[in-house]
């Protein structure tokens, strides 16, 4: 199509953030609501016109001396999903924290302008990421994104916030140094087989698979297993959702995260199929001990956010796990993974924000009985910890079994072991619940917790919890836009789909 939707789609948020800046108070606030909107009603005519066949590309030259274009699109299910997931979690966002700057920045010299322009700033820069198709661009953009995660934190975090905000930027920059070192090589290789280029259409024409390839792969992978993040080199995780804000941690784990397994995919697996497939036994055993290690330390966690950054990191195992499965179910499931992710962890994070704002604490042991005094604030934690252990229903069910199911038909003993997780994934969520919603409540829960969940609290819950139970009945509409993505990459791998149990494959 002529008209440029992706750049209008990356585009709208960085102007809103450019124009809330320059706002303030109430103003910058709904101003900033309005972009978001508009965002996402660009994000859904893309959704539709891409289900619809319509191939959405902008090519423009950039910096034609080194080959690099200014490249965005095609885009396919893996983007799209990762586009509509984006777009729809920034409004919430703004909606559900609509007043936390103006205690969070307090004395601080941050307002809520600068919090909203760097909200979208962070969506803006994050859906370049998806769109990008030069692998130039992809760092840049993706760079960019950390540059604004890093401000919302240590501007609007807690008490140890500039420790856990440096403590991201460390480990972000690290993984971005090693990405560049396999770009430059990227751009090596493909000048030395022709024409050199960053266009991943171009590279993925060339033999990437050789030695200096194995390389190039291993410091992608490095980059994105940071940014998942993968059990080992996590630790930064926990810090930032303990010290970050309710809101921007939703964007951190349920946007950000993503892009290191959408990485994975759309780089290392397109870019380096054979490599991959090198490299997969190792990173199903890796994946698996996420799942099990990440699970087990949010089982004895008592910090709420720490919580629910440990339960992500058992998530995103599931999700490297299908990834390097190699089956069309589980490719399809660990994109479905993704976003099914971002919605129950946005919920989570949303309404365990609601609770500790009232209460003044994120420790566990400072709540109890709130069932009996904010009876929907406490339901809403329990739907969202139902999701998040992929209740049969629900949305996140429907991909873990495709992940599940697709992981065991080609690598039986990965799926069987991953399966531990999801006993400890029921067990951890249904402890938290035990210990902050139950019992008996104290005269500080009664207290603080009186005043129920509001107007627009609820409204800023009611899509996510819509989007779950439609989706977990009635999942055929994501999974038919996802589903050709993940052929496309089988077949890029060069495998088809097991016909039957093969225990000696793989």
């Amino acid at each position: 199509m002529s008209f440029p939707w992706l750049v209008l789609l990356g585009v709208l948020p960085l102007l809103g953030a450019a124009v809330v800046i320059m706002l303030t108070g109430r103003v910058a606030r709904v101003v900033g609501l309005v972009f978001a909107l508009a965002t996402l009603a660009v994000a859904a005519g893309v959704t539709v016109l891409t289900a619809g066949g319509v191939e959405l590309i902008t090519q423009v030259p950039w910096i034609t001396v080194i080959g690099a274009w200014f490249s965005l699109g095609p885009v396919d299910g893996l983007s799209v999903s990762m586009l509509l997931l984006t777009a729809l979690l920034t409004p919430l966002v703004l909606l559900g924290t609509w007043s936390d700057p103006d205690h969070l920045g307090r004395g601080r010299h941050w307002d809520a302008n600068t919090y909203f322009a760097l909200v979208l700033a962070v969506e803006g820069f994050a859906l370049f990421t998806f769109m990008a198709t030069d692998v130039l661009l992809f760092y840049i953009v993706f760079e960019a994104s950390l540059v604004m995660m890093y401000f919302l934190i240590g501007g609007f975090g807690g008490e140890h916030r500039g420790r856990a905000a440096m403590k991201f930027l460390i480990f972000s920059l690290l993984g971005g140094l090693v990405m560049l070192g396999s770009i430059i090589g990227l751009y090596g290789v493909s000048a030395g087989q022709g024409q050199p280029t960053y266009l991943l259409t171009e590279l993925a024409q060339l033999d990437l698979d050789t030695g200096v390839g194995r390389w190039i792969f291993l410091g992608f992978l490095f980059a994105f297993a940071v940014k998942a993040p993968m059990i080992g080199i996590h630790t930064w995780l926990p810090d930032a959702a303990q010290q970050g804000t309710p809101g921007g941690t939703v964007l951190l784990v349920g946007v950000l995260d993503k892009i290191g397994t959408y990485g994975m995919i759309r780089i290392c697996l397109e870019l380096f199929p054979a490599t991959s497939k090198w490299a997969a036994p190792v990173l199903l055993t890796w994946a698996v001990v996420s799942i099990i290690w990440a699970a087990l330390a949010a089982l004895v966690q008592t910090d709420l956010y720490r919580f629910v950054a440990y339960s992500s990191i058992s998530h995103f195992g599931f999700i490297v796990l299908g990834i390097f499965a190699f089956t069309t179910p589980s490719l399809t499931g660990a994109t479905f993974y993704m976003f099914n992710h971002g919605l129950s962890t946005a919920a989570l994070l949303l309404v365990l924000g609601f609770a500790v704002k009232r209460r003044g604490s994120a420790q566990m042991a400072d709540f109890g009985g709130v069932v009996k005094v904010a009876p929907v604030l406490a339901g809403l934690t329990l739907f969202a910890g139902l999701s998040a252990l992929a209740l049969p229903g629900l949305s996140s069910f429907v991909s873990e079994f495709l992940v599940l199911s697709g992981t065991f038909s080609r690598h039986p003993i990965w799926a069987v072991a991953a399966v531990f997780g999801l006993v400890l994934t029921a067990a951890y969520v249904l402890t938290m619940y035990l210990k902050t919603m139950t019992g008996s409540p104290g005269e500080q829960v009664r207290r603080t917790l009186a005043v129920d969940l509001n107007g627009r609290e609820r409204v800023a819950m009611a899509p996510l919890v819509v989007l779950i139970v439609l989706l977990g009945l009635f999942p055929a509409p994501m999974l038919d836009l996802i589903e050709p993505a993940s052929a496309h990459t089988m077949q890029l791998l060069g495998l088809t789909d097991p016909d039957r149990f093969e225990p000696g494959e793989g």
